[in-house]
């Protein structure tokens, strides 16, 4: 069973960052820039939320807000579920369908490490399963 740890070393560690009075505008600017769709918001080494495009689409484009105007910090999502190095897959994946969310910080004791999302989590099982059928078939092939 694999470990954030090993998808994290398939993947990358790199993950973006904003600053709670960051206007939504340049977040969007940077996620559009990285192709990527969440932030962490962090302040202080601190994670403080996250920010995803569907954050932007319900609290500002939905509620008639101006982008260049609204920080951050009043559309992150702040209930965030972080998660360590060695934790499963699976783990991840019983957090997000439980908590009905894509992004997961990784966390090494108080520092952020890494970002892995549902499709990482997805990808990760796809290979542990296509590599567990390629050893049943050599068994049955003999």
């Amino acid at each position: 069973m694999q470990t954030v740890r090993q998808v994290l070393q398939g993947k990358g560690h790199e993950v973006w960052t904003v600053g709670p009075q960051t206007s939504v505008y340049d977040a969007l600017t940077l996620m559009a820039d990285k192709g990527i769709g969440a932030l962490v918001v962090t302040e202080d080494n601190k994670v403080l939320g996250l920010l995803s495009e569907r954050d932007y689409a319900r609290d500002v484009a939905l509620q008639g807000r101006k982008s260049k105007e609204t920080p951050v910090a009043d559309i992150m999502t702040t209930k965030v579920a972080c998660v360590g190095l060695d934790q499963t897959v699976q783990d991840c994946m019983s957090i997000v369908t439980e908590m009905r969310v894509r992004h997961l910080p990784v966390m090494e004791g108080d520092t952020l490490v890494g970002l892995v999302s549902i499709g990482d989590l997805v990808k990760a099982i796809i290979e542990e399963q296509e590599v567990l059928i390629e050893h049943l078939v050599r068994y049955i092939n003999g």
